[in-house]
């Protein structure tokens, strides 16, 4: 009786959170007022512009791209680096001066299983890699980062697009990006 009643928690406990992954908290503001942190380097209040997700050759499914794309409004908003955060194709980006352009190129996907991860926990992962550029209007590129996202254990395979998204918002937050009249060397590296 007790291992019934146990096994019936854990599936509801599992079925919780897969639903809290499926339905991440919708996008409620795109802008997000405040002042960059100290760790970019400049003084100047930049707004970024969020173009879409580039899948190449590999077989995603647009669920995915599109997850990858909201979630990283979302993501970007929260950390309050940038002045605002447009969408792809917004009007008002336009009449923004100090702009930047985030593209994001998906490099390797790995589909998972959310039903081999919850029976065996160790197989069944759900893996991305994206290559995220941070470049000016121009195209003039300021941080370029291989980036991952992934989902091991619980929760549905969108939860990766999430973690990508979390990673990518973190990485950008994170490095001493600057924009400048002089060439600045492009940062590189792998988060």
């Amino acid at each position: 009786m007790k291992t019934n009643r146990r096994n019936s928690l854990i599936v509801c406990v599992v079925a919780i959170m897969a639903i809290i992954a499926a339905f991440p908290g919708h996008l409620t503001s795109q802008t997000a007022e405040g002042k960059p942190s100290g760790s970019n380097g400049s003084a100047t209040l930049w707004s970024v512009q969020v173009d879409k997700v580039e899948c190449g050759d590999l077989d995603l499914a647009y669920s995915f791209q599109v997850a990858i794309y909201e979630n990283l409004l979302e993501e970007l908003n929260k950390t309050k680096q940038f002045q605002q955060v447009f969408r792809d194709g917004d009007a008002k980006a336009s009449a923004v001066q100090n702009l930047l352009v985030l593209k994001t190129t998906v490099e390797k996907y790995t589909p998972g299983s959310e039903t081999r991860r919850a029976v065996t926990t160790v197989s069944g992962a759900t893996k991305l890699t994206v290559r995220s550029q941070l470049s000016t209007r121009e195209g003039k590129i300021i941080l370029e980062r291989t980036v991952n996202g992934d989902v091991r254990f619980f929760g549905s395979n969108l939860r990766a697009t999430h973690n990508l998204a979390r990673n990518i918002a973190k990485t950008i937050k994170q490095s001493s990006w600057s924009v400048s009249e002089q060439p600045v060397a492009i940062v590189t590296g792998q988060l």
